[in-house]
């Protein structure tokens, strides 16, 4: 079991950048593939970026690459999202996800049924 709490959400600019973290209980975290997903209003969640257990591999949406990056911190059991040159259409509710990852290889990052546990989500709003 783990829990997932983000924080770092807020009001910014456009072209302004936020950090994004996603704080994990227990021990076992540096044992979890993890994700962020967003979901603006009226639209289905989308997976931006995830990073596997080993830290090596990540994967980006096309929508994100450049401008966003995943990180993690096993040391700190958090995984972060550090968002840049933010727009507008940035504006949703951002979620991380974990799975168990040690030793079950590969799997379909873009899928939120793939991912066992959810935070609860942080607002962010891109004003023009």
């Amino acid at each position: 079991q783990v829990q997932l709490v983000e924080s770092g959400g807020g009001l910014v600019q456009a072209g302004g950048s936020l950090r994004l973290s996603c704080a994990a209980s227990g021990r076992t975290f540096n044992s979890y593939d993890m994700a962020w997903f967003r979901q603006a209003p009226g639209k289905e969640r989308v997976v931006l970026a995830a990073v596997r257990w080993t830290g090596r591999i990540t994967y980006y949406t096309d929508s994100v690459k450049g401008p966003f990056t995943v990180s993690r911190d096993n040391a700190k059991n958090t995984v972060y999202l550090q968002m840049n040159s933010l727009k507008p259409e940035d504006t949703a509710v951002y979620y991380c996800a974990a799975r168990f990852g040690l030793d079950a290889g590969d799997y379909d990052r873009r899928r939120s049924s793939e991912y066992n546990y959810w935070g609860q989500g942080t607002q962010v709003t891109v004003s023009s």
